[in-house]
């Protein structure tokens, strides 16, 4: 089976930059697999002629040089130092973001995502430390983990442009019905998932709560016929229809310095305080959904501890209690809050 264009470039890139010394076009031929394809040597010339001027083109540094020091052979290489990129610096707060990003993408049918981002990361020179990165990170799983299977099902839906037909139901304790709908995209707010588009039985806006949307997601119509209305702000259709712009009450709590920056973010102001023989700061956070802000406080662990109001500390305590006796929590995913 003869080598595709782009593996035999691939393979003459990491040639090139695992040497020090220039490789002889002879050499090339007889080492880096997809040349030796070639009927003759002329047709391998031109062949390597094509792909040195396209990796020159893709701002790939070759080199030529002598391929020995008595030698009068023209030969090859790729200047290491003018082809890695440079250090890579992100803020602890970007780091939380990629962290965040790794997290979401850790279902069993985007793994393959989430592993090639953080190589990436460490290709361009992020050390990617599991224990770090994840520390302002949710720990405790969020019950959207369930509607993982509709997830990728719906993305790759809007993707394509395809309407989907689903089962989806109002409430838990209802029944399943059937639902046609053209979708727009995919949105996540205030730990829920949330499906937008046009309901084709209703003709009307609908979102859908992923969790509440069967496994059973099937696209139909022509590619390319589903498309967002221009000047839809998909977030702005989840907060009008679940409410979430108001707010409920205020939480005060005390987090670890350097840690919980999701909670951080949402606050509305911040002080220094010690607390328990660590420095720290007491934020007030507005709170639109006290079920979703108890298991975001309880997902930092020691690094975060509610002050007030007693039964948001009490429903976080009650959350890391059942966490450290059930490990598997994510065998609560299939809720709906």
């Amino acid at each position: 089976m003869a080598t595709s264009k782009i593996e035999r470039l691939m393979n003459l890139v990491i040639a090139l930059l695992s040497t020090r010394q220039f490789l002889t076009a002879e050499k090339i031929r007889d080492s880096v697999a997809g040349y030796n394809d070639s009927a003759n040597y002329e047709a391998f010339s031109r062949m390597f002629e094509r792909d040195k001027n396209e990796l020159r083109d893709l701002g790939v540094p070759l080199e030529t040089g002598l391929a020995g020091r008595f030698s009068t052979v023209e030969g090859y290489r790729i200047n290491r130092n003018a082809y890695e990129l440079p250090d890579v610096d992100l803020t602890s707060e970007e780091s939380a973001a990629v962290a965040v990003a790794v997290q979401l993408w850790e279902s069993p049918e985007l793994i393959s995502a989430a592993q090639s981002a953080l190589l990436k990361l460490r290709a361009a020179g992020v050390q990617v430390d599991s224990e770090v990165s994840a520390a302002p990170v949710t720990a405790i799983p969020a019950r959207t983990r369930g509607s993982e299977p509709a997830l990728g099902k719906l993305l790759a839906a809007v993707d394509a442009g395809r309407a989907v037909h689903f089962q989806h139901r109002g409430a838990l304790n209802e029944p399943f019905t059937e639902r046609t709908v053209e979708p727009w995209g995919v949105v996540t707010h205030n730990g829920k998932w949330y499906l937008v588009g046009h309901d084709v039985d209703r003709d009307a806006v609908r979102t859908f709560r992923l969790s509440r949307i069967g496994d059973d997601v099937r696209e139909f119509g022509p590619a390319g016929s589903v498309h967002k209305p221009e000047g839809v702000d998909l977030r702005e259709v989840v907060d009008r229809v679940t409410g979430s712009g108001v707010v409920t009450g205020i939480a005060t709590v005390w987090v670890a310095d350097g840690r919980a920056h999701e909670l951080r973010r949402l606050a509305t102001s911040s002080s220094d305080r010690r607390l328990t023989d660590r420095d720290g700061s007491v934020l007030a956070i507005p709170v639109r959904s006290w079920e979703w802000t108890a298991r975001l406080i309880a997902g930092h662990g020691l690094d975060a501890l509610v002050l007030d109001p007693p039964d948001l500390r009490a429903e976080v305590v009650a959350k890391l209690r059942a966490a450290a006796a059930s490990p598997a929590t994510s065998n609560d995913g299939q809720g709906d809050n």
